[in-house]
């Protein structure tokens, strides 16, 4: 019998030899994942107690599913986000670090606004929309999603997180849907956004996920360029649209707020000092 340390330690050199980046950590999240408890929080002697023949089993399986490429979040069925557990499988896309700029700067956007009215599209999992309800309890926030796999995560998340999102099944380009939300004092959205090319040189954990989620057209521009004078009515004079972007794309997405008559168009950068989110306001002087 392996004991769950020799187990840990086999299962850390398989995940480098296959290439994997974290072996150590995605060995330890594989292993906790079966055992149901943390390694980091076992005794020594704990530590030592042999796997189960279910448990060698499952682990097993895992490893071999992670090999051939799966994603790791795929495989816990869980994955955090803003400090919030979110479930996650195939048909959606997985919540990453880099759309917390999106958040931080949504939140911003409703600084001063005791119960703003937020617009989530393109919800996906709820990520965003979960996240902003968490630090805005007094929000009212709606997120639209099209994908009916996508739109069995998004209820989970928000049953898992407590969350009263009013969730809505319908596609952001329709402009019937457009013309039926309105007084929105934010909307946020993190849209598919790779080019042709970038799917065409996807990494093979990414190739996992829903190709709709990712897919913004030949140039990647698809929502960008529709999005802003079809959701500016829904916004309250002075309210503002967000987008998370893709790596280039500032330019291009600044342009078209602009030439949809946002004002004040703002762009922030991610941890890593890309430019990740652009912010357009509608005139505060627009007609409601």
């Amino acid at each position: 019998m392996v004991s769950r340390r020799e187990a840990r330690l086999a299962l850390r050199q398989q995940l480098r030899k296959g290439g994997l980046e974290s072996p150590d950590f995605e060995s330890a999240c594989l292993l906790e994942h079966v055992l149901g408890a943390s390694c980091r929080l076992m005794t020594r002697q704990q530590l030592e107690e042999p796997l189960t023949g279910e448990q060698a089993a499952a682990l097993h399986a895992l490893t071999r599913r992670r090999l051939a490429g799966e994603p790791l979040q795929y495989l816990l069925g869980e994955w955090e986000f803003y400090g919030l557990p979110f479930r996650v499988g195939p048909g959606v896309l997985i919540p990453r670090q880099d759309t917390e700029t999106l958040v931080e700067c949504a939140l911003r956007a409703a600084e001063g606004i005791s119960s703003p009215k937020i617009l989530d599209l393109c919800a996906g999992s709820g990520c965003i929309g979960i996240a902003l309800a968490h630090c805005l309890p007094h929000a009212r926030i709606t997120a639209v999603e099209q994908s009916a796999d996508a739109l069995r995560y998004l209820q989970e998340n928000a049953a898992l997180n407590r969350t009263p999102l009013h969730i809505v099944k319908g596609d952001v380009l329709d402009p019937t849907l457009a013309e039926s939300i309105r007084g929105v004092d934010v909307i946020v959205s993190n849209p598919p956004y790779l080019t042709e090319a970038d799917l065409a040189a996807l990494q093979k954990e990414v190739q996992f996920e829903p190709r709709a989620a990712l897919d913004g057209g030949q140039d990647g521009l698809l929502f960008y360029r529709g999005l802003p004078a079809l959701w500016q009515e829904s916004l309250n004079p002075g309210g503002r649209l967000l987008f998370e972007i893709g790596m280039g794309q500032e330019a291009a997405v600044s342009s078209f707020l602009t030439h949809a008559g946002y004002e004040n168009i703002e762009s922030f950068p991610d941890l890593a000092g890309i430019s990740r989110v652009v912010s357009g306001m509608r005139p505060a002087g627009a007609r409601r």
